[in-house]
């Protein structure tokens, strides 16, 4: 349950601004505020059945762009990789090899666009 709340409020990180305003603010209520069905229901002056299916449609819209694009799975491994990038750099010690620093920056070519051959 919390994974998928986790998981919804980054899709909604991501496309929430692709969603309508209304959609948004049911979203942001539910994720970020954690209002109730009802809750959202008399705000927005809406039945409980209308929240559910407002938040039911808004969750398949973004799945799908998830689907077609695949950013925030482009967005968890960029995270992933760039941890595995600051570990190593914390565990070098002052001498190491040019070849290891080497390494590490070529890691980074993707994120930065450098080539490593400026000077």
């Amino acid at each position: 349950m919390l994974e998928q709340r986790l998981y919804l409020a980054q899709l909604y990180d991501i496309y929430g601004p692709l969603l309508t305003d209304k959609q948004q603010r049911c979203l942001e209520m539910h994720l970020l505020e954690d209002f109730s069905m009802s809750e959202i229901g008399e705000t927005l002056q809406v039945s409980r059945q209308a929240v559910y299916d407002i938040l039911h449609r808004s969750e398949q819209i973004m799945a799908e762009y998830e689907a077609k694009l695949g950013l925030a799975q482009r967005v968890a491994r960029q995270r992933h990789e760039l941890t595995e990038i600051y570990d190593e750099l914390s565990s070098l010690q002052i001498g190491e090899s040019q070849q290891q620093m080497a390494g590490i920056l070529r890691k980074l070519v993707p994120y930065t666009g450098h080539t490593g051959q400026e000077e």
